[in-house]
């Protein structure tokens, strides 16, 4: 691994540091679970979306740059996850899996799984991807899991203008996240940068 590359991890681990003291403090009240957004047009969400900023998973550690998602229908329950990113030695690194529906109310409560992840390779479960936000015309969502224990912006270009991140960040907070504690993701023609959300 090169020293700029070494650079790189240690500066994504400081800031997922920072990140972690800039949240602590006087103890508040927590929110309830994260809800869904009233309907998802289950077609309409297929295809790619780009992952500009999450709460750090131990998954992703490997990647650098240009994390993203891409969804395809199966059947009315379930949809199809391929999660693709560019890892730190410039190689890529995926994993695919399966949604399946688990509120057919709102089709925006879902179980992913994947084979051969412990705890997570069963197609049914427990409710662990919920789209709390999706922009009217779909170019944006916010995902969660029902106790923000996770958090993914995601997009459907790798890049957003300044009053796009605003809005970004006054969503994840009025969903009950704390901004500083997801991080910017470095994207192809977006930002480069790993960052909490914060200070965007």
């Amino acid at each position: 691994m090169t020293p700029s590359k070494v650079r790189g991890i240690a500066a994504a681990l400081s800031a997922a540091a920072a990140a972690v003291l800039l949240a602590a403090g006087p103890a508040h009240a927590q929110p309830g679970a994260l809800a869904p957004v009233p309907s998802l047009d289950v077609q309409r969400y297929l295809g790619t979306w780009y992952q500009l900023a999450a709460v750090p998973q131990p998954f992703n550690l490997d990647c650098a740059r240009d994390t993203r998602a891409t969804y395809g229908l199966i059947d009315p329950s379930n949809v199809s996850v391929a999660n693709r990113c560019t890892t730190w030695a410039g190689g890529t690194n995926g994993i695919t899996g399966n949604a399946r529906v688990n509120d057919p109310v709102t089709n925006a409560q879902l179980h992913v799984s994947f084979p051969d992840v412990p705890f997570q390779s069963a197609a049914d479960g427990p409710t662990n991807y919920v789209v709390t936000y999706i922009a009217d015309d779909y170019s944006w969502a916010l995902v969660g899991d029902p106790a923000r224990v996770s958090g993914f912006v995601l997009s459907r270009t790798p890049a957003v203008d300044d009053a796009g991140w605003q809005q970004i960040r006054q969503v994840v907070e009025s969903r009950g996240y704390n901004s500083c504690l997801l991080l910017t993701s470095p994207t192809t023609g977006g930002r480069e940068g790993i960052q909490p959300l914060c200070t965007v």
